[in-house]
């Protein structure tokens, strides 16, 4: 039987202050360093020892996936970052508290923005400093493919490239997967993997911190799906 884990980062300092965060590079708080621990311990609990990890290029992702395959004693693994696994870009977003966005916005707009399936946030201008071509981890990319904002759906178009032909394919060598990445990208791959409908996934959250089990046949077919929280 195969296993893959998705693992979203423990809460965020900007988690904490209730800012759009997006492709923004922050650390975990001291909850959200609890919380990645906790999940390796949960994962140890359960006997799921990862082969191979990959995670975002984002230190929140990072440092989960870091944090809890310390508790597993697996740091040796590989641990593969990419930038396809980040955040969902929140656009013009970036930064600002949500509850002051909803009051200058309208709670409906702001509720389309962070919720809907293909409606994306006002874009970054190319020219502000918080647009990726200006982050150096981003410099060896073509600039074309560089979000300025994304919807979940855009998100799923650059995650889905990746699942089919780096994660999955490691799935079917390996018997466990860790995939330490974020919300609105691991959203992006359970709507895939569940077959969820357009609408369905609007409804769908994953928690900081819980290790999300997918058990696979030897076709690399859905078998089951648990959290690992919820006791299994």
């Amino acid at each position: 039987m195969k296993r893959l884990v998705l693992l979203r980062h423990g809460q965020s300092v900007w988690n904490l202050e209730n800012r759009f965060t997006g492709w923004h590079d922050v650390d975990l708080s001291e909850r959200g360093r609890e919380e990645a621990t906790e999940a390796g311990r949960l994962m140890a609990r359960h006997g799921l020892a990862p082969d191979i990890a990959f995670t975002s290029v984002l230190t929140r992702a990072i440092r989960t996936c870091w944090m809890a395959l310390d508790e597993l004693q697996r740091l040796w693994i590989p641990m593969i970052k990419d930038w396809r696994l980040n955040e969902r870009h929140y656009g013009a977003l970036t930064g600002l508290n949500k509850a002051e966005t909803a009051a200058e916005y309208g709670e409906r707009q702001v509720h389309v923005w962070r919720r809907s399936y293909d409606t994306p946030p006002p874009p970054l201008g190319d020219e502000d400093p918080r647009h990726p071509r200006f982050d150096p981890r981003y410099a060896g990319l073509d600039p074309a493919v560089l979000p300025a904002t994304e919807s979940l759906e855009s998100t799923l178009e650059r995650v889905l490239p990746y699942w089919e032909s780096v994660i999955q394919p490691a799935v079917g060598e390996h018997d466990s997967v860790l995939v330490a990445a974020h919300g609105n990208s691991l959203r992006a791959l359970v709507k895939h993997l569940d077959g969820l409908s357009d609408e369905a996934i609007t409804g769908v959250e994953i928690a900081t911190g819980d290790p999300l089990v997918y058990e696979f046949d030897d076709e690399l077919g859905v078998r089951d799906r648990y959290s690992l929280r919820d006791g299994g």
